[in-house]
């Protein structure tokens, strides 16, 4: 079984038309300010664009994809691109009111597609105990997560009532920052089509604001419902702050885990990977880094290689991510895998196109690691989860 920190599965319950019925809306659909309708048109355009292997290609992430890739777990990435955009307000505006009830809307979303699929093939996992009767019951598991901290609120008391409705509704983790800095916290550039250099040009950021009083806010209200922080996205400097806070605002022994849920080793430039000094503090308070299945992220400068076009050189990639993060904790116990499938991070790594590939990835990682792949591919996750799931808020 394989637990995967971080599935696009919401991308095509909420923007799910063929391809066919995409070309014909694009015909005749009005753009802008786009209406439910006009979301999902725009989400289905890009997605065949920056995600979809080709135009005619399904999404990589299904209930039957992760029943064939023995995917117990998926963390089922809830987020509103279009609110993050936000073309209405000018760059690095700060969160509006009307981003969280936009979120809680794909989560009911979501919710009502799953229960049409039958609890004995997929369910929603609410709590440690829905999960673990899931994973007994041979059926897969999705638990909300979300990704981009401005869906959260406008000001402390909003941040602090929408953490609480969060963790109620058995959301696991939230990705502090994202693709857009959107007064949070500043984020590494991650777009696979446009080079860091450019991306710190066209969108530059206020470096003074590594984690803003927004972002605190957030931290509070993540360590007050034991919702976990995902450091994912983050540049260096926000990472390195937001740890910092968290052992301020953290009282007792008790620490709650920080996550890095689809990212790796930093062997080459990018600032989107992790360093030793990151991963490190990350071990030290019992968290995971899940590897992406990103060509542009993984092949940065590994094994000196910058394209793989095989399963097995992409394997070499993944294992070099791994050793090195072993090596610099000294064990195989914060390592874990985050596909980011359907998170528009084409090319994937090759041979692993699909959720249902990934039935081909545990195969080959108990080979090379007869006595540490059960840890990476699902028991280090899930002593991170139960960590936060079985925690009652302070």
């Amino acid at each position: 079984m394989l637990v995967d920190w971080h599935a696009h599965y919401p991308m095509r319950v909420v923007s799910d038309l063929t391809p066919r019925t995409t070309i014909k809306r694009m015909r005749k659909m009005r753009w802008w300010p786009p209406g439910d309708a006009g979301r999902a048109l725009i989400l289905s355009v890009a997605s065949r664009i920056g995600s979809h292997r080709d135009w005619w290609s399904d999404y990589r992430v299904s209930a039957e994809g992760l029943r064939a890739g023995d995917v117990g777990v998926a963390l089922s990435v809830l987020r509103r691109p279009l609110d993050e955009m936000d073309l209405s307000k000018p760059y690095a505006a700060g969160p509006e009111p009307s981003y969280f009830p936009h979120l809680l809307e794909d989560l009911e979303t979501v919710e009502e597609d799953v229960a049409r699929r039958g609890r004995d093939r997929i369910r929603v996992a609410h709590d440690w105990s829905e999960l673990t009767a899931a994973i007994n019951e041979d059926v897969t598991a999705l638990v909300h997560c979300v990704e981009g901290g401005f869906h959260l609120g406008a000001s402390r008391e909003e941040i602090a009532d929408n953490c609480a409705t969060l963790k109620e509704r058995g959301v696991a983790y939230v990705t502090v920052a994202h693709l857009f800095f959107r007064q949070i916290a500043t984020n590494a550039p991650a777009l696979p089509f446009l080079p860091d250099w450019l991306y710190n040009k066209v969108f530059p950021q206020q470096d003074e604001k590594a984690v803003t009083d927004l972002g605190k806010a957030l931290l509070e209200g993540l360590v007050t419902h034991r919702i976990l922080p995902d450091l994912s996205h983050m540049s260096p400097e926000g990472i390195a702050k937001t740890l910092d806070l968290l052992d301020e605002i953290e009282t007792g022994d008790e620490k709650l885990p920080v996550v890095s849920t689809h990212a790796g080793y930093r062997f080459g430039e990018q600032k989107y990977m992790h360093d030793e000094a990151t991963i490190r503090r990350i071990a030290e308070r019992g968290g995971v880094v899940g590897l992406i299945m990103a060509q542009h992220q993984l092949n940065d400068d590994t094994g000196g290689s910058k394209k793989t076009k095989t399963f097995d050189q992409g394997f070499e990639v993944i294992c070099d991510h791994i050793d090195a993060i072993a090596d610099a904790t000294g064990d195989f116990e914060h390592i874990a895998i985050g596909t980011d499938f359907d998170g528009f991070i084409k090319p994937t790594m090759p041979g692993l196109e699909s959720s249902a590939d990934l039935i081909r990835l545990q195969r080959a990682l108990r080979r090379k690691y007869p006595t540490d792949a059960e840890k990476i591919l699902s028991g280090n996750s899930l002593r991170v989860l139960r960590k936060a799931m079985e925690s009652p808020p302070r």
